[in-house]
């Protein structure tokens, strides 16, 4: 079988991107037609039918959600092939590292560990992106090539990723300023990865009643508490620099701890300046 050239991939990526060929051809300054014959190439090499395309655009079928993942990380690895070989060649890093985070891990934890990597590598440019950790999230984008480094809560269930702990946190009970009893207020609940140890615990705890309100976001989550809305269990660093409204209290001593990490790929810890970026996230505490 012959292999996959560095513009098919390119093209792999652009229609999964856009969700059309027309789209894909926009993006990458080519006729549509060349992204057609591309496309078929590609689907000849694999030896599968990669899109199904219609109407309604092009969706990538379950092979082609495989083959676009790989592309990705592998367009990505000759991206910082050339950035490490410069830098070797030069001794100053160039390029972009693109590093995903749930909302306080980017608030609270990753300005620091930015600015002592700015210090490093000045010209190296790390984009930063807010993922919600639910689902495969912030380990989805980076198997599937839309990141190079996540920081995340443990455990990851997405395979073929290096993922290492960096500090554990305990949950807290948030709840309005004064209120003389916080576990009999109503709920306020969010989505969240957790490990089976925290939702084995809150489900032992007969005084948490169902949750009234549910959002997706841990800061939506502080603001409805200081306004009065009920309490709600959050991890500690979520209620950093919350409301002055919003009081915590902590669960007691067997209280479930989120557990953060971060995750890459095998091959990107071979980078350079991935792994001194990864040797500022082990700084972190929480």
């Amino acid at each position: 079988m012959t292999d996959l050239s560095a513009a098919e991939m390119r093209v792999l990526v652009a229609v999964d991107s856009e969700g059309s060929v027309s789209g894909a051809g926009v993006r990458l300054g080519l006729t549509q037609s060349a992204v057609s014959h591309a496309l078929r190439a590609a689907e000849q090499k694999m030896g599968a039918v990669l899109f199904s395309r219609g109407r309604q655009g092009a969706r990538a079928t379950s092979a082609g959600a495989a083959a676009v993942g790989h592309a990705r990380r592998i367009l990505r690895l000759m991206e910082v092939m050339k950035t490490d070989t410069r830098t070797a060649a030069h001794g100053e890093a160039t390029g972009t590292i693109r590093l995903a985070a749930f909302r306080s891990a980017a608030f609270h934890l990753l300005p620091g560990v930015l600015v002592r990597f700015g210090q490093r590598h000045p010209r190296v440019t790390v984009d930063v992106r807010i993922v919600p950790d639910l689902g495969r999230g912030i380990a989805g984008e980076v198997i599937d090539g839309r990141a190079d480094v996540g920081v995340v809560s443990l455990p990851v269930y997405v395979e073929g990723l290096v993922s290492k702990e960096l500090y554990a946190e305990p949950y807290v009970l948030a709840y309005p300023q004064g209120h003389p009893d916080p576990r009999s207020l109503p709920m306020i609940d969010w989505h969240e990865n957790c490990s089976g140890e925290t939702r084995r615990w809150l489900a032992r705890q007969e005084w948490i009643p169902p949750g009234d309100i549910t959002v997706e976001d841990d800061g939506v989550v502080m603001s409805m508490v200081g306004h009065g809305l009920g309490a709600a269990i959050v991890p500690r660093l979520s209620a950093v620099d919350a409301p002055v409204k919003v009081a915590t209290v902590g669960l007691g001593e067997d209280a479930p701890m989120r557990r953060v990490g971060y995750v890459t790929t095998p091959e990107l810890v071979g980078s350079a300046v991935v792994r001194d970026l990864l040797g500022e996230l082990r700084t972190l505490k929480a």
